[in-house]
């Protein structure tokens, strides 16, 4: 695929002439003592006047502010270069505090003092992702439900309430509306370069952000409030997000050199890596997709009237105009680019890396370097495969080459289907540990006065070999047993085999995404009652050896042990049936809707099921007599549905 030429901006004209030229048309001098008091704070009313607004409808006009507000923001740039860092931390260090960022701004102080590009760039793009979070948590002093989009938050009357109407006007004129200069959104979306955003901007905000502290410092001790900070997410389970080999990111005396050409931050600092690296990254994505869609004028920022070309749209699989997305077909690995991207981008329980770094939800000073590691890995992937023929040498470098091989063979970790897989995997780990759990001897159970045999136990097992003999035509050959298909059948093996089968997660339709759905709301279910049987069971043999047990709660301790024996085969059974149902998901599509309908019906009766487990299993119930019938009743249900051939299989 022939790309482009080099290209100079990705902003469109207008969106170029505001943020590059707009601000420097008027060229007189401001004093900055019309907008700071003697001890430093900012006189609001000197900075609202220059906000002018539209007399159609009192609306803001952006165009005269920004061209007003251009003076402004070079005297502010032109203060904070003549004071010393230890003057401007006893000046100003206090009023970042509402922040929960403070070391970010005074770092951005720092930037402002050598205004190297990229820095500031840097600099302005954590300056709005802290603000952002911060003003989420003063909205929610007055109110709940913090909008997500920095736009919205803006306009609200909760901040108006805090803030002053005009205050907010005048951050607005900067972040937040397309109509003004947007820097949040060209910056994070890979729009403006960092040479194109003058460092008076960013200057701007900082000396707006300590104003705003300011404003809310007098506000609460008003109205009596505390600002209530909300946690950071916490990336767990770092181990789900290791796919490139960490060891040839960080010991590679070649691969760091690299790196700190295109991305040079101090050591440590991942999160920092990242922040640059994500706008790089759509930027060149947005190349390939225009390309390959042959729009090129979706390459420029769009105005405020049209759509922006941002990932959402990118990993889409149709365009707007309906026609299919071809960036996965330029891609060649879609499995591997588009679920990447999917994973770490997008899907609610991934980790979300560009959401949340851009909305301020994540500690930027403990970012974790595993998923750093990650991010950089698959821009040096994507990097190789669009890179020219004459760095052919690059691509098999010895720290190169590991990490293309472990993008195409990339799987999804975090689509709703990859999530039932790791879902039905712990609960089969559960479920083993039944067989660790302490118990009395048979004998002494028998003792126990009234408990007989159970006396359906035959009926049961016969019921479950039947439906497993119907499906076995489904599972591999080497795991079949017509001697002992209980034992053979529900193995950790087969399983995991099942678990192992690759299936296509990507654009999965909606009937698929509901079944799997439903899916996952069963084994969560048989989780929960494999997590209450070992802890019901363990707690009842230490009473039953502590001689701690009535006559009543032996007798109920007897007919759970005697369930437990016939439970856990039936869970197991599930279990292969959610397995069996997930390998053939997508064939849910090509049946008609009274198909369809009938198979929501089979699955959600066996939610019913789990779901009534759960709570006969309960500490609070210990119900195993009706346990027994429930269990009973439901593998009836299940063999009819085999019979008449209902799942998908």
């Amino acid at each position: 695929m022939a790309l482009p030429d080099l290209v100079t901006t990705c902003l469109s004209p207008p969106v170029h002439y505001a943020i590059c030229k707009l601000g420097f048309e008027k060229t007189d001098t401001y004093d900055i003592n019309n907008i700071l008091s003697g001890n430093g704070e900012v006189c609001w009313q000197a900075v609202t006047e220059h906000v002018c607004y539209l007399e159609s409808d009192q609306s803001v006009d952006y165009i005269k502010s920004i061209r007003l507000l251009g003076p402004v923001c070079e005297s502010v740039n032109l203060y904070f270069k003549s004071l010393t860092k230890e003057k401007f931390v006893i000046q100003y260090a206090s009023w970042f505090h509402w922040t929960n960022c403070t070391e970010v701004f005074l770092e951005v102080f720092d930037v402002l003092q050598y205004t190297q590009a990229t820095e500031v760039a840097l600099g302005l793009m954590k300056l709005t992702s802290c603000l952002e979070r911060a003003l989420g948590d003063v909205y929610l002093l007055k109110g709940n439900d913090c909008p997500f989009l920095l736009r919205d938050l803006l306009a609200s009357e909760q901040l108006a309430d805090v803030f002053g109407q005009a205050v907010m006007n005048v951050l607005r004129v900067f972040i937040g509306s397309p109509h003004g200069l947007n820097l949040r959104n060209v910056l994070w979306h890979g729009f403006a370069s960092p040479q194109e955003i003058p460092a008076k901007y960013c200057a701007m905000l900082l000396f707006l952000t300590a104003g705003l502290g300011q404003l809310l410092q007098s506000y609460l001790l008003q109205t009596k409030g505390v600002l209530v900070h909300r946690p950071y997410v916490i990336f767990i389970s770092l181990e789900e997000l290791d796919i490139f080999p960490g060891k040839y990111l960080t010991t590679s005396n070649f691969f760091i050199i690299l790196y700190l050409l295109l991305f040079p931050c101090p050591k440590g600092r991942y999160a920092d890596s990242v922040i640059l690296l994500l706008p790089q990254l759509e930027v060149g994505l947005r190349l390939l997709f225009t390309t390959s869609n042959k729009c090129p004028n979706r390459l420029l920022t769009a105005e405020s009237s049209a759509l922006y070309t941002t990932f959402d749209e990118m990993l889409a699989k149709h365009l707007d105009n309906e026609k299919v997305n071809q960036l996965p077909v330029v891609l060649e690995e879609p499995a591997m680019a588009s679920d990447f991207l999917w994973d770490f981008l997008n899907h609610q329980e991934g980790p979300r890396i560009r959401d949340r770094l851009s909305h301020g939800e994540i500690n930027l000073g403990t970012f974790p370097r595993e998923v750093a590691n990650q991010i950089v890995g698959f821009a040096v992937s994507i990097l190789c495969r669009f890179s020219d023929e004459d760095i052919f040498c690059l691509k098999e470098h010895v720290v190169i080459k590991p990490l293309v091989n472990c993008a195409s063979c990339y799987r999804s970790r975090f689509h709703p289907i990859s999530r039932l897989k790791k879902q039905v995997l712990e609960c089969m780990k559960s479920i083993h540990l039944w067989t660790e759990l302490p118990t009395v001897p048979e004998e002494q159970v028998q003792k126990i006065k009234g408990l007989e045999g159970n006396a359906e136990a035959d009926t049961l097992i016969l019921m479950m070999s039947e439906i497993i003999s119907q499906l076995q035509h489904y599972m591999p050959q080497s795991c079949c047993s017509s001697d002992d298909p209980i034992r053979s059948v529900l193995t950790e093996r087969l399983l995991v085999e099942l678990c192992d089968t690759r299936i296509c997660t990507l654009y999965s339709p909606r009937p698929v995404l509901e079944v799997v759905a439903v899916l996952r709301r069963i084994s969560a279910q048989c989780h929960q009652v494999s997590q209450q049987v070992i802890a019901g069971a363990g707690l009842r043999y230490t009473q039953w050896v502590n001689k701690a047990l009535r006559s009543r709660q032996r007798h109920n301790y007897g007919r759970m042990l005697d369930s437990i024996k016939f439970l856990s085969p039936v869970l197991w059974l599930i279990l292969l049936l959610i397995t069996l149902e997930l390998v053939s998901v997508h064939s849910v599509c090509k049946k008609n809707p009274f198909d369809y309908q009938q198979y929501l019906k089979f699955l959600k009766s066996v939610l019913q099921y789990t779901e009534n487990l759960v709570t006969y299993t309960s500490p609070e119930k210990n119900k195993w007599d009706e346990t027994m019938e429930l269990t009973k009743k439901t593998l009836i249900k299940l063999r009819k549905i085999c019979d008449r051939k209902l799942m998908l299989m």
